[in-house]
């Protein structure tokens, strides 16, 4: 009878123990920056109806919540002003789980296709410019940490993922996003601050992916049975990504997001505008964080072919701006080679980051003495038969006044003729002529799948890609 008793007690000294140690999702790890000066979101799982204990080590304050029927939970704690020194938080649920070396910085999403995928290391016979020496000196960078979110193929939302923060070192930032690595470590050396990145990213992604069942329904040409199905390659799917690796982060606070996507959709120019505006309005949505930024990339110059399809997906990314407040595209029209005209990873993705960095420098983090971007085209008068071109961005000049490429020009027959172009760097235009086209009605600029131009402001920003006729 004893016996029996004693084992009566244990049993339920046992049962009650079980499953009282705090689950936290993956991306909630050693190492994690926080997002400085706000109120961050922790949560998990842990035994149902049960209490939580969380106690920060910035402040040795310490927060309660409970756990719901399914054993979730979720609380804000406050955060401090960011600084490099390491901290810890302690979650108790009976037992105590301890996560070290946490940083309170900035922290930026970082998705997309392969551009903002393709790591430090590169592609197969695909090199990211100065790899080897970005890597060797990577542990330079104390302040960056990443996290890397896996392929993730799901058919409806998820609550976790894979994925865990990593410091910076060679070992680990052989395989961070080259893109994301450079506007960090840019931000982190101007800000003087840490800076976390959290890239999600699928290679050969579309928009679409990166959408919810609800929006694609609306649309005519997307076929939702092909989620999940061996008919396409998963990384042409609707709704996976965004199920799979978007949806189970939206907790995770951050201060605004970096995208670049746009290959896989070219082609389906008269759609990317909109459909790239209503992704950011859900993902701003799910986050629940207001307006936050969304700085994005331009497609590269690429040779896809016939038409001049990939042109016409720059101009609807421009045109993007107009539709997605808070937000702005980084042009890249200059940063490639002619020899990569059929690679479509160009090696220079360290401008690329640093491009985006100005912008946020600019436009989230109010330096304004930072150039956040390059002219963009404002208007034409014809005077004699040549087309006078005026910008936004120009107001301190250009970078050149003759040997000018990229601008083309047609008359009422539309044939376009490569033009010369100069600069009046006292009237800030550039005249666009060609002897062949003596009434001039049109001019484009780098308006090709692959066309290298040359011209950019006083701060090196490059001029972005244009059209003047709407043919």
């Amino acid at each position: 009878m004893k016996t029996k008793f004693i084992y009566l007690i244990l049993l339920t000294l046992l049962s009650s123990t079980v499953g009282a140690k705090v689950q936290l999702p993956e991306i909630m790890s050693d190492n994690m920056v926080l997002q400085q000066n706000t109120k961050v979101k922790l949560w998990g799982k842990a035994t149902p109806k049960s209490v939580v204990t969380i106690t920060t080590s910035w402040n040795n304050k310490s927060y309660t919540c409970q756990a719901d029927a399914s054993g979730e939970w979720i609380t804000p704690v406050n955060t401090p002003v960011a600084s490099y020194t390491p901290y810890s938080i302690t979650f108790i649920n009976k037992e105590r789980t301890t996560l070290k070396n946490i940083l309170i910085g900035e922290v930026w999403f970082c998705s997309g296709q392969s551009n903002m995928e393709m790591p430090l290391n590169g592609f197969w016979n695909c090199p990211v410019k100065d790899g080897n020496e970005t890597i060797a000196n990577a542990s330079q960078n104390k302040g960056v940490r990443f996290v890397t979110v896996p392929k993730n193929s799901q058919l409806t939302p998820q609550k976790t993922c894979p994925g865990s923060w990593k410091e910076c070192n060679p070992e680990n930032a052989c395989w961070f996003s080259a893109t994301a690595y450079h506007f960090a470590t840019s931000l982190s050396k101007a800000l003087n601050i840490p800076v976390g990145v959290i890239n999600s990213s699928w290679g050969g992604s579309t928009v679409e992916g990166w959408m919810n069942k609800e929006l694609l329904q609306n649309y005519k040409d997307v076929d939702l049975s092909l989620a999940g199905s061996n008919k396409i390659n998963p990384m042409s799917q609707p709704m996976i990504m965004y199920n799979g690796m978007l949806k189970p982060l939206v907790n995770y606070t951050i201060k605004g997001f970096l995208w670049y996507q746009g290959e896989s959709n070219v082609g389906k120019h008269q759609t990317y505008a909109s459909r790239l505006a209503e992704m950011v309005k859900l993902w701003r949505s799910d986050w629940g964080l207001g307006d936050i930024p969304f700085y994005f990339v331009e497609i590269a110059p690429y040779q896809y072919g016939e038409g001049d399809w990939a042109a016409y997906l720059r101009e609807a990314q421009f045109k993007a701006q107009e539709l997605i407040p808070n937000s702005g595209m980084i042009c890249t029209n200059d940063l490639v080679e002619d020899y990569e005209a059929t690679n479509i990873h160009p090696k220079n993705k360290t401008l690329v980051g640093k491009r985006l960095c100005y912008m946020a420098l600019a436009r989230t983090y109010r330096l304004n003495s930072v150039c956040s971007n390059g002219p963009a085209y404002k208007s034409m008068e014809i005077k004699n038969g040549e087309a006078y071109i005026s910008f936004d961005g120009a107001q301190d000049g250009f970078s050149r006044e003759k040997g000018i490429v990229g601008f083309e020009i047609a008359g009422e027959d539309k044939i376009f003729h490569p033009a010369t172009a100069a600069a009046n760097l006292n009237k800030k235009i550039i005249i666009v002529s060609n002897e062949e086209v003596s009434d001039p009605v049109a001019v484009r600029y780098c308006f090709r799948n692959f066309l290298i131009g040359n011209l950019y402001n006083n701060r090196e920003q490059p001029v972005v890609p244009f059209r003047t006729d709407n043919w």
